[in-house]
């Protein structure tokens, strides 16, 4: 048995359904369920009696006390966080209370857990960190990429609190012991995304007819990462990781939002072309750039590869195709997360600009 915390969000869904599409192994899901918290991509899961979702918070150390006296868990992997850089500058205090203080509350409760522990089992539990290389800070054109001894050099309220939630896990295991491993990932892309994240808002407003939102000179470079080469990754460093170490988790490929922009939308222009013959290209809009964006983000995840034998199986051209496929074969699951709230939170991010129909 394991506890995934978030596991109903993008990453930790679809790390759940992968988990379960290779092992037997139970899962017990627990998830806040706010706006990105989509029971929905948990849906072939039900009725499936390897897996129960509880909603709850990972802050609240008494249902999760409970949870892991009453299904004694061989290890906990946290993917529960606020993860939205444009949210934490317009409201950081969700992201303090969830990502900071939800993280000590968190390690509290499966500190008091593994301390109870028989000897065999203290000796096999786990307790997996899952965080992101915004903790890093931003690199220049020319600077090698991030490694898991670079500097933490946080810019934003959102990479500020997954700092301190990493700084929290490493004194756990430092101070009581705790059997942490903490894993620094590139930015994820792939099926059950919530729409407010560039690829699938991309995605959704071409199809939409919408202008497409390009931040700036749309030149900032992200390391890309498929989402089910991210869980395979967790589940490598789960089961052979050295204990308090950081594995970085990258898909070596670095690209600039601009050239996300125009790949998606050649691949729409291929496999669902416009009704009035134009290319989604003509869609793209600049809006200003967000509050201290950093400029690239680049990992070296040569440490996981040459420890654990882990390396992507998906090219950024493989995992976007399969990406853009699983957006137009699901329609209903992207008009069901579109409420009127993510609709309010696009127009205030992006100006009606990202919201207005884009004329013929």
């Amino acid at each position: 048995m394991i506890l995934v915390t978030g596991g109903a969000g993008f990453i930790g869904a679809n790390f759940v359904l992968d988990w379960l599409a290779q092992s037997d192994e139970p899962v017990i899901t627990l998830d806040k369920l706010t706006y990105a918290g989509n029971p929905e991509n948990l849906q072939s899961l039900q009725g499936d009696a390897r897996h129960t979702l509880v909603q709850g918070d990972i802050g609240d150390r008494d249902l999760v006390a409970q949870l892991l006296a009453t299904h004694q868990p061989r290890a906990v992997i946290n993917f529960a966080a606020e993860s939205h850089v444009d949210r934490s500058i317009h409201g950081p205090g969700d992201f303090i209370q969830t990502n900071i203080v939800g993280t000590f509350n968190l390690l509290e409760a499966v500190r008091g857990y593994w301390s109870g522990l028989a000897a065999t089992e203290k000796a096999a539990f786990r307790f997996l960190h899952v965080s992101t290389d915004e903790v890093y800070g931003s690199l220049k054109k020319d600077d090698p990429a991030f490694t898991e001894s670079s500097h933490i050099e946080p810019n934003s309220p959102y990479s500020a609190s997954k700092a301190a939630s990493d700084h929290l896990v490493r004194a756990w295991h430092h101070t009581y012991g705790l059997p942490v491993l903490t894993t620094n990932c590139s930015n994820n892309y792939g099926p059950y995304h919530f729409p407010e994240k560039l690829i699938p808002l991309l995605i959704v407003n071409s199809l939409a007819g919408k202008p497409l939102p390009v931040y700036g000179d749309g030149q900032q470079i992200r390391d890309w990462l498929y989402v089910k080469d991210h869980c395979s990754a967790i589940r490598r460093v789960l089961e052979a990781g050295r204990l308090g170490e950081i594995y970085n988790v990258g898909g070596w490929n670095e690209k600039a939002n601009l050239d996300i922009v125009h790949t998606v939308c050649a691949l729409l222009d291929e496999l669902r072309p416009r009704a009035d013959g134009q290319p989604y290209k003509n869609q793209i809009t600049y809006v200003t750039d967000r509050p201290g964006h950093d400029r690239r983000y680049a990992i070296d995840a040569r440490k996981l590869e040459s420890e654990l034998g882990w390396k992507p199986a998906e090219t950024f051209e493989t995992g976007i195709r399969k990406t853009v496929l699983w957006y137009l074969d699901n329609p209903a699951w992207v008009a069901h997360v579109q409420s009127g709230s993510y609709r309010d939170w696009v127009s205030k991010q992006y100006g009606s600009v990202a919201h207005d129909k884009v004329a013929a």
